[in-house]
């Protein structure tokens, strides 16, 4: 497990160093590993640390903070197809976005302009966790109900914005589409540290629950003869789930079938009984700056980092379909 972590950490840090050394200016991966300790001339400092490595550690953060929301969010309902983006949540955050894109139009200056949009995205995130939860929950929460609840409100949203997106201003439509197709584009070093501080206290309390999460994974009763008190482990994991999501989407768009992924991924690599919570975030990691890379570098035109992303995990939820319909029918 130790072995397979450090692996995916440097190969991580390759596929990092990759994509900040490919633009205009190339950089080769030594280049950019001797700027990020330190050497390197002036040029290549400014192109590495004021240019390119803001939006790869962007999206860093971003697949690492989807990744640890879909670990736990997969591990508290039981079900390898909840995420983020399936249950709802993503699109909570991008209707409000797009609410406050829509209706604010032109208006939106200063200050809202810059903090507005990502904390609108992190509290439609936030309130339709809270609306799930709450229609979800009969005597307690369990899973395979959550994932129904979750794919109604899921519609319910796709249809809302959609009908704020007929009915708004060509510009804005076209910041809000922009917006909805989940890019680096306009990362920076102001990007980086809201999520890097969010990552590190919510993150870190998915990984100290580690027992909490483990123990859910058996079951109701088994986890109540644990010592686990159920619906205040449920509750504070999925807020923190919500929460990683509702921030990463905040600082990037929406970013597709990341959360869905990563944690199914990591769980084969691994072969743990669930999916686990560190390989997890290095999956996600791995996942949307390779993605980006492949958006930026790969493809004739470039694109924005969550149509690939998508592209990719379309597939990969077919297989997962194809692969639960298969248990339930041995």
């Amino acid at each position: 497990m130790v072995l397979i972590n450090v692996v995916t950490l440097i190969a991580l840090f390759l596929v990092v160093c990759i994509n900040i050394g490919r633009g205009d200016f190339p950089l080769s991966v030594g280049e950019v590993t001797e700027v990020l300790f330190g050497g390197g001339s002036r040029i290549e400092r400014f192109i590495v640390m004021d240019l390119r490595l803001p939006r790869s550690l962007t999206g860093l953060l971003v697949g690492m903070a989807l990744g640890i929301s879909g670990a736990v969010t997969q591990s508290i309902s039981r079900n390898s197809l909840a995420s983020p983006d399936i249950l709802g949540i993503t699109a909570g955050a991008s209707a409000a976005a797009v609410a406050m894109i829509v209706l604010g139009g032109g208006s939106l200056a200063g200050i809202l302009a810059t903090l507005g949009l990502p904390l609108a995205a992190l509290l439609g995130g936030i309130v339709t966790a809270v609306l799930i939860y709450a229609l979800a929950w009969k005597r307690g929460v369990e899973g395979f109900r959550l994932i129904l609840v979750g794919i109604a409100i899921n519609a319910m949203l796709t249809a809302v914005i959609g009908w704020l997106l007929i009915s708004a201003d060509i510009n804005d439509v076209s910041r809000a589409q922009l917006w909805l197709t989940g890019s680096l584009n306009g990362a920076n070093w102001n990007t980086v540290w809201p999520v890097l501080v969010a990552l590190v206290l919510v993150g870190g309390v998915a990984v100290v629950s580690t027992f909490t999460l483990g123990a859910l994974r058996l079951g109701d009763d088994n986890a109540r003869s644990l010592g686990v008190r159920l619906q205040y482990g449920q509750a504070s994991l999925l807020l923190a789930a919500v929460a990683l999501a509702a921030i990463a989407t905040a600082a990037a768009g929406p970013i597709g079938f990341v959360a869905l992924a990563a944690p199914q991924i990591a769980l084969r690599l691994l072969r743990t009984p669930g999916p686990p919570i560190i390989a997890s975030a290095l999956m996600g990691g791995l996942l949307v700056v390779g993605s980006d890379l492949i958006a930026r570098t790969i493809l004739p035109v470039e694109l924005p980092v969550g149509i690939v992303t998508s592209a990719l995990g379309g597939p990969f939820l077919l297989y997962l379909l194809v692969r639960s319909n298969r248990k339930v029918s041995a």
